[in-house]
C-alpha cells in the first residue's frame, strides 16, 4: 500500500459483501482523501484480495486489533454485527458510519443525509453516524429540496423495491425463478407461476418473477411492515418533522437493482409545477428527467448503476393545490447504501485532515 502521510485511515467493515463492492468502486472513483483503506470483514473472507484506488488490499478479519488506528469506520454488516462492533471502533477512536438499522432511531447516534442535513453529522455523542434505509435514501433527496422550499406536511408514498436490497439471495432469488418461467406461458392461471417456482422463494414470501408482492421487511404491528415504519420514521428524523403525517406501502418487484416510488407530497401552502421543477432541476444529488409526451421517465432499467436521484411525472394534484406528485427512482446500492455513506465519510474525513 502506498504511504498517504497526513491523511485519515479509513475501514471499511463488510468489505466482501453486495453493498461493500460498490464501496471499494465508489472509493475508487471519488477523489482520494484517504490514506490507508483497511478492508475488514468475518473471519472466513480474512486473506482475500480485493482491489481498491488500483491496488490490491488483503481483506483482515474482524477484531479489536483491525480496528485500531483508524479515523473512520464504514459498517455494513447485520443488525448484530453493527451493535456488537461499532461501539468498538467508537471506544477506539473512530467515527462510525454505519449501514445497518442498528442506531437509525437512537436518540444520540444523527441520521445523516448530506445534500439534506450535513449539519447532523458534527453532532455524534457515541461516535456513530447512522446510514438511513435503502428506500428512504431513494426518495428523500428531492424532498427535502422542496421542504425547504414549500414546507412538508404529508406523505403517502408507495415503493417498488429491488430484489438486491436482500442481498446476493434476493438476486439468485430472482434470476432463478425467472429461468424457470422463462420461455412458457405461466402467468395466464390462478397459482401456475408457484407451482412453477415451488418452494423457491428465497428471502420472499412470494414468488418476485412474473409478479409483485405488496410486502417487505417483518410484522410491524397493526398490519404495517417494518419497512414502511422505517420510511416514515427515517423521514421525521432526517427533515426534523417529528409529527409529519406518513402513510407508506411497500411493494417487492422483479427488477434487480434500483427502487422506485410514487410520492403524493403535500406542502403548507399552494405549489406550481414550474417551481417544483426549477428546484428539483438544481438541487444536487438530482436529476430531473421529466417529459411523458417524448418517453421521458425515470425507469429503474435507466437509473441502475448511477449515484443521484431521478425525478420524473412531476404534477400539481387534481384536487389539492397544496401536493405535488412525484416518480422517484433510485439505485438502492449506490445513493441508497454505499454512496451516501462514502459520503458522510468524507464530511467526517474534512473535519479531521492533517496539513
Amino acid at each position: 500500500m502506498t504511504a498517504r502521510t497526513g491523511r485519515p485511515t479509513l475501514a471499511v467493515v463488510g468489505a466482501t459483501g453486495a453493498v461493500g463492492s460498490v464501496m471499494l468502486q465508489i472509493l475508487s472513483q471519488h477523489a482520494d482523501i484517504w490514506g490507508e483503506i483497511r478492508l475488514i470483514a468475518s473471519p472466513r473472507s480474512a486473506g482475500r484480495k480485493l482491489t481498491v484506488r488500483g491496488e490490491e488490499v488483503e481483506v483482515v478479519a474482524l477484531d479489536e486489533e483491525a480496528l485500531s488506528g483508524v479515523d473512520v469506520a464504514m459498517f455494513d454488516v447485520p443488525d448484530e454485527v453493527a451493535r456488537q462492533w461499532a461501539p468498538v471502533a467508537a471506544a477506539r477512536g473512530a467515527v462510525v458510519v454505519d449501514d445497518s438499522g442498528a442506531f437509525r432511531m437512537d436518540p444520540e447516534v444523527p441520521l445523516v443525509v448530506p445534500e439534506v442535513n450535513p449539519h447532523a453529522a458534527r453532532v455524534r455523542p457515541r461516535g456513530i453516524i447512522a446510514n438511513p434505509h435503502c428506500t428512504t435514501l431513494s426518495m428523500i433527496v428531492p424532498l427535502g429540496a422542496l421542504h425547504a422550499e414549500f414546507g412538508l406536511t404529508e406523505l403517502v408514498v408507495s415503493s417498488y423495491q429491488a430484489v438486491s436490497e436482500a442481498g446476493r439471495a434476493g438476486i439468485d432469488t430472482l434470476r432463478q425463478q425467472l429461468s424457470l418461467v422463462a420461455g412458457t406461458e405461466l402467468g395466464t392461471s390462478p397459482g401456475d407461476v408457484r407451482r412453477a417456482v415451488g418452494d423457491n422463494t428465497g428471502p420472499f414470501p412470494e414468488p418476485v418473477a412474473l409478479n409483485v408482492v405488496p410486502w417487505t421487511g417483518s410484522p410491524a404491528g397493526d398490519g404495517w411492515s417494518s419497512e414502511e415504519m422505517k420510511i416514515r420514521d427515517e423521514s421525521r428524523k432526517i427533515l426534523g418533522l417529528p409529527r409529519l403525517r406518513v402513510a407508506v406501502t411497500c411493494v417487492r418487484v422483479p427488477v434487480v437493482t434500483a427502487h422506485s416510488l410514487t410520492v403524493h407530497a403535500r406542502f403548507e401552502d399552494e405549489v406550481t409545477v414550474d417551481r417544483a421543477r426549477d428546484i428539483l432541476a438544481t438541487a444536487p444529488g438530482v436529476v430531473l428527467f421529466d417529459d411523458p409526451a417524448a418517453g421521458e421517465f425515470p425507469t429503474p432499467a435507466d437509473v441502475v448503476g448511477t449515484d443521484p436521484t431521478w425525478v420524473g411525472r412531476v404534477r400539481r394534484s387534481l384536487d389539492d393545490p397544496t401536493a405535488l406528485e412525484l416518480f422517484v427512482c433510485g439505485d438502492n446500492l449506490r445513493k441508497g447504501s454505499a454512496l451516501n455513506a462514502a459520503q458522510i465519510a468524507e464530511l467526517v474525513a474534512a473535519e479531521r485532515v492533517v496539513p
